[in-house]
């Protein structure tokens, strides 16, 4: 959930942006021969169209309960999947196929290729179940997908003539199919040695920057460090990244504990978010747009100290060091939304870490830097 800047609370998409992938409050339970186990809870998760998203945590932390609700593979228990401004958890089991099989993409760790289907038959099967193209034209789109992935001559070829590396090639392939809004990929690179893992990641970031959105669910810590976005998951709670970028030295509990803490907010175009004078509250990190720092300079006058965006924060100054707040922070162009932890909570991550504080201390005294430069008439922002 986003808020406003009153405190009223509003969905992902009040504000006229629409989220390709949009999680709202997601639980899963499943009843197990040890009693319920919750694999998810409250899960809020949104991406937008064209990143590319990593998914991480250990075994059992809920990665693939999650991709599970995205593709639709899996129902929540409660909340709602929102998938390119469809409802899927509302489709019946007929139109959540169909939706499926037209909307995304499937990579699985081991292929899953029928065996006794050709390479070229496999990547066709999504066009034929969905009735899509002529014969001609799926025979036609599977061989230009093949060449996309490098792996046409092996077409009239069983799966099991075929090496690992280039199986997976014709999985991506075929989950190219229908040209879905999302390919999912789950542990795609799992069984594949370090060189074909690294052509396959690269093959994944070429589609990315060809616009597709990719979700990929992975153990491999180097991998996930390339990607636009990582969602770290821990005991069925997605962590703020943003908190994880900010505070690298906090373990995953720890992360855990903060993320609880956060309160989302989102500010239209132009509106105060904190004002010069006012008594800080709060630490506001950045998630999408920017913010303009507005001091003023020793003849009266509103300069622009810094234009922030996403990965930088505000209000660290004076929560640290005390005294009112020392500019005035305003939404950019386009609005800003923030992820906010009160006072108590921001305190606590400092006391945790000596180093989250001696890098807040590094990012406050820059700030000042600029805040000095600014009201001396000196910035050029």
């Amino acid at each position: 959930m986003f808020g406003l800047g009153n405190g009223k609370k509003t969905n992902g998409n009040g504000n006229g942006h629409h989220y390709l992938i949009d999680l709202s409050g997601v639980v899963k339970n499943y009843q197990t021969p040890a009693g319920p186990f919750t694999a998810l809870k409250d899960v809020d998760l949104r991406v937008d169209s064209g990143e590319f998203v990593a998914v991480v945590g250990k075994s059992g932390s809920g990665k693939s309960t999650l991709v599970n609700m995205i593709t639709g593979i899996d129902r929540p228990t409660a909340g709602q999947v929102v998938i390119g401004g469809t409802s899927i958890e509302r489709l019946g089991e007929g139109k959540l196929a169909a939706w499926r099989g037209r909307n995304v993409g499937v990579i699985f760790q081991f292929f899953q290729l029928l065996p006794t289907l050709t390479v070229m038959e496999n990547v066709m099967l999504p066009m034929d179940f969905c009735h899509l193209y002529s014969h001609r034209e799926r025979q036609e789109r599977a061989m230009h997908l093949l060449e996309q992935v490098d792996v046409a001559e092996h077409a009239h070829k069983l799966p099991s003539a075929v090496s690992g590396g280039q199986q997976q090639r014709v999985a991506i392939a075929r989950a190219l199919a229908n040209d879905p809004l999302i390919l999912v990929a789950d542990e795609p690179t799992g069984n594949l040695d370090s060189k074909t893992a690294d052509a396959i990641f690269s093959l994944f970031e070429g589609l990315v920057a060809e616009g597709k959105t990719i979700v990929m669910v992975t153990h491999d810590r180097d991998l996930a460090r390339r990607v636009t976005r990582t969602v770290i998951i821990q005991d069925g709670e997605v962590i703020e990244e943003r908190l994880a970028k900010m505070f690298p030295a906090l373990t995953t509990e720890q992360l855990a504990d903060a993320t609880r803490e956060i309160t989302p907010l989102r500010f239209p175009a132009g509106a105060v978010v904190l004002r010069e004078g006012q008594a800080p509250e709060e630490f506001y990190m950045i998630t999408r747009g920017h913010v303009q720092a507005i001091v003023r300079t020793k003849r009266g006058e509103e300069v622009v100290a810094a234009t922030m965006g996403p990965g930088q924060s505000f209000g660290e100054i004076e929560l640290l060091r005390g005294g009112a707040n020392l500019a005035t922070i305003r939404a950019g162009l386009d609005g800003v939304e923030l992820a906010v932890l009160d006072d108590k909570a921001f305190t606590a991550i400092m006391a945790e870490s000596a180093e989250s504080r001696r890098e807040m201390d590094r990012i406050i005294r820059a700030r000042l830097k600029e805040n000095v430069a600014a009201r001396k008439g000196d910035s050029h922002a």
